[in-house]
C-alpha cells in the first residue's frame, strides 16, 4: 500500500522529538562518540532545533524524513559549547566539544549548506531523499543563493551516489585515517551543486 509523500518547510511543531529520532538514526553511528548515550543524545538534539531550517518529508501526517541545513548564518541544529557543557556537564562535555569541532562547517554568503539527510529505514528507496533536495534546492534559489554545499563520509557510498544523482559534484576529498577508530570513517568528501 502506498501513501502519498508530502514535503513542506519546516519542522512541524510537536515534531521536535521524532526529528530527533530520525537525525540520530541517519547519523548516530557519526555522531556517537560525541552524543551518546542515545536517549540523551536524542534529547539533547531535540532541544537545539531551528524548525525553519528544515525541509521535511510526512506520510499521513507522520514524519519520514528531513533535510537540514544552514542559510544567512542560522543552522537546523543551533547547539552551541554552552549547550553541550549544560547538557553533559563540564568533564564530560569538553571531550565532546572536541569531536564535535570536526563537524562544524560554516555557511559562506551566497552559499547554502546541507546539513544531512535523514529518511525514515521504512520508506528508503522510494524517492524522498530525492525530493528534499529539490525543496532544499528551492530554498537556496529563493534566497539567492549560487551553490549548495555538503559533505559525505566514505562509509555512505548509497548518501554519495544519491547526490550525485542530484548534480553534486565533487569539489575534495580530505583523508582523515585518524579519526576512522574513534568515529567510524576515513574520508570527507566535500560536494557542491551550482544552482542557476
Amino acid at each position: 500500500m502506498t501513501h502519498e509523500v508530502t514535503i513542506r518547510r519546516g519542522l512541524p511543531a510537536g515534531a521536535e522529538h521524532r526529528a530527533a529520532e530520525l537525525y540520530w538514526e541517519a547519523f548516530g553511528r557519526k555522531l556517537g562518540p560525541a552524543l551518546n548515550p542515545p536517549a540523551k543524545a536524542v534529547e539533547f538534539i531535540a532541544a537545539q532545533l531551528n524548525a525553519d531550517r528544515a525541509v521535511c518529508a510526512l506520510i499521513d501526517g507522520r514524519l519520514v524524513g528531513l533535510a537540514g541545513y544552514q542559510l544567512a548564518g542560522r543552522s537546523f541544529n543551533h547547539g552551541t559549547w554552552r549547550d553541550v557543557l549544560r547538557a553533559y556537564g563540564r568533564v564530560r562535555g569538553l571531550h565532546r566539544l572536541l569531536i564535535l569541532a570536526v563537524f562544524h562547517r560554516g555557511s559562506a554568503p551566497r552559499r547554502l549548506v546541507l546539513d544531512g539527510i535523514a529518511v525514515d529505514a521504512e520508506v528508503r528507496g522510494a524517492g524522498i531523499g530525492g525530493q528534499l533536495i529539490e525543496e532544499v534546492a528551492a530554498v537556496a534559489a529563493e534566497n539567492g543563493c549560487r551553490e549548495i554545499r555538503l559533505d559525505v563520509i566514505d562509509v555512505n557510498p548509497r548518501a554519495r551516489a544519491l547526490y550525485e544523482r542530484r548534480d553534486f559534484h565533487v569539489v575534495r576529498t580530505e583523508k582523515t585515517p585518524y579519526l576512522r577508530g574513534l568515529l567510524g570513517f576515513g574520508a570527507v568528501t566535500t560536494m557542491y551543486r551550482r544552482l542557476p
